[in-house]
């Protein structure tokens, strides 16, 4: 009876870092490009709040004219992200065409199984969907956190302080958030590189067991993600009512400065909400890394 009990380790002498090192190498002047438009969409998305508070000032004093030129700005941030977004197709379609194939003959040299080269060829689009998907969207929230806790600062100090006491917090706890996650992708992945082999070959009691330790570890990971969104979710309730409070007591203050303290306080939240499943993509890259050979790319 073929099982998953005995997995080979995964090879320690790769490793994410330098798979992404040289993807990032060979095809720099493409990356660079789409980056431009991530660092671009992410400038007019740091501006938007502050602008929004201009306008909502200039409607209340009948300057109409001001007001709409926030019109202007709205489409300029949209005719970039779709600019990006039609680039990005183009560029990582091509990237992971030409990463298949190495990864494929090394797998190859190395003698495993039709199965683990399968499965780690499948595994290897991992890589590219980071550059393509998963790296912009780290990009833009840290560029927001950062944004949008230095505005806070400017805006209302001490909700600033609070964002940036939030940020500590939870850098706290990522040490061990991330080496449960990598260990629980271990085991996941040492089932998914045996599964076509397993497929052809196990018994009915067999699969059904497979498929079902497959379902626990992947609610686990679930769970996990879940349980970050609820941390995040109630630390940053507690910080709107502090703000909605503390601007009540105050008083005088004009509706832009409240509806932009209350942007970039959802900005910053909304960032924040990326982690889980950023630090979730970064477990499981570390995993695939140390078993997808791409030293032939």
């Amino acid at each position: 009876m073929l099982t998953l009990k005995n997995a080979a380790p995964a090879a320690v002498s790769n490793s994410a870092v330098k798979t992404l090192k040289l993807l990032g190498q060979r095809h720099s002047r493409k990356l660079v490009l789409t980056f431009l438009l991530v660092a671009a969409e992410n400038i007019t998305l740091l501006l938007y709040p502050l602008l929004a508070g201009f306008a909502i000032n200039a409607i209340i004093s009948g300057q109409a004219l001001h007001a709409v030129l926030y019109a202007v700005m709205v489409f300029v941030m949209w005719a970039i992200g779709a600019a990006r977004r039609s680039i990005d197709t183009r560029i990582f379609a091509r990237i992971y065409a030409e990463l298949a194939v190495p990864v494929i003959l090394a797998q190859r040299e190395e003698q495993h199984s039709a199965s683990t080269i399968a499965a780690r060829v499948a595994l290897s689009r991992e890589f590219v969907d980071f550059f393509e998907k998963h790296l912009p969207v780290l990009v833009t929230s840290v560029a927001s956190i950062i944004g949008a806790a230095v505005m806070l600062l400017l805006l209302q100090f001490w909700t600033g302080v609070a964002c940036l006491l939030i940020l500590v917090f939870f850098a706290l706890f990522l040490p061990g958030f991330t080496r449960r996650n990598e260990a629980l992708f271990l085991r996941l992945n040492d089932r998914l590189e045996k599964e076509v082999a397993f497929v052809n070959s196990a018994s009915r009691i067999s699969l059904s067991r497979h498929y079902d330790v497959l379902a626990r570890l992947r609610v686990k990971l679930s769970d996990r993600e879940a349980f970050g969104y609820l941390a995040i979710g109630t630390v940053t309730a507690i910080l709107f009512a502090s703000t909605i409070l503390t601007m009540s007591f105050k008083g005088g203050l004009d509706a832009g400065h409240i509806y932009s303290v209350m942007t970039y306080m959802w900005m910053f939240a909304m960032s924040l909400d990326d982690g889980p499943q950023l630090l979730e993509k970064y477990s499981q890259l570390k995993d695939i890394g140390k078993r997808v050979n791409t030293s032939t790319v």
